[in-house]
This record gives C-alpha cells, sequence and structure tokens, in this order.
C-alpha cells in the first residue's frame, strides 16, 4: 500500500479528522488508499498552535489510513477557500501563503494502531 510521511503535528491533525488536504510542491496521478506515517520531525511552532487539541503527536510510525481522491492546484482562490472552511487548521499553512503547489485530498481517514517503521520521501510503499 501506498504511504505519504508527514511531519507532526500534520500526521496527527490528519488521523484524527482536522486537516483533509496534504501540500506538496510536487503533484500525484495517485488515487487511492494510502497509509499516513508520523515521521520522526516535528513542526515545534505548529505543535504549539494545536496543543490545545490535547492530540496524540507519535513519532516514527503508521497512524491512519486515507484515501487520497484529488490532486489540486492550491492558487489564491484555493487558499481562501480552505482558510474559510478551518481557519486554524489552514491559517499559517502552505494553504495561507504566496505559496503555490499541490493539495492531496484525503477522505475516508480512520486511525489504525501504530506500526513503527522509518518513513521515506514522496510515496512509498508498505505490506498492510
Amino acid at each position: 500500500m501506498k504511504v505519504i510521511t508527514i511531519k507532526q503535528p500534520y500526521a496527527s491533525l490528519i488521523a484524527y479528522g482536522y486537516k483533509e488536504y496534504e501540500f506538496r510542491t510536487w503533484k500525484t496521478k495517485y488515487r487511492g488508499d494510502i497509509l499516513i506515517h508520523a515521521g520522526k520531525s516535528v513542526d515545534k511552532k505548529a505543535m504549539e498552535k494545536f496543543k490545545h487539541l490535547n492530540l496524540d503527536y507519535p513519532l516514527g510510525c503508521i497512524i491512519a489510513k486515507a484515501k487520497i481522491t484529488d490532486c489540486v492546484f492550491i492558487d489564491e482562490e484555493m487558499s481562501k477557500k480552505l482558510l474559510e472552511k478551518d481557519p486554524l487548521v489552514y491559517s499559517g499553512s502552505s494553504a495561507d501563503s504566496n505559496w503555490r503547489g499541490y493539495g492531496f485530498k484525503l477522505e475516508d481517514i480512520e486511525m489504525v494502531e501504530p506500526i513503527y517503521v522509518n518513513g521515506k520521501l514522496s510515496l512509498w510503499d508498505y505490506d498492510y
């Protein structure tokens, strides 16, 4: 199964259903099931921003399963839509800047028992 490694707290925000787009500078044609891997690196500023949510932020493990259903270009219009949808999650992110890249639309998100495994760049495969 395909896997994507994401820094904390963003991996947990996805796993708990707060964040439904993952931002990248590259686009993907892949659609289908994907595992969410919480990498070993942390965005300290974002961790502080979301600490009031009292989520678990495990590191170095697969924590959720989802489906990539779309890959959209993040332009000014899409940035505005995301900020209207959830200003807490999307403000201060790639969706709230002059950054231009892609958002992978994630649906059917469900948490899984943590599977400790090293992450990789890009989309990678894991026997699940």
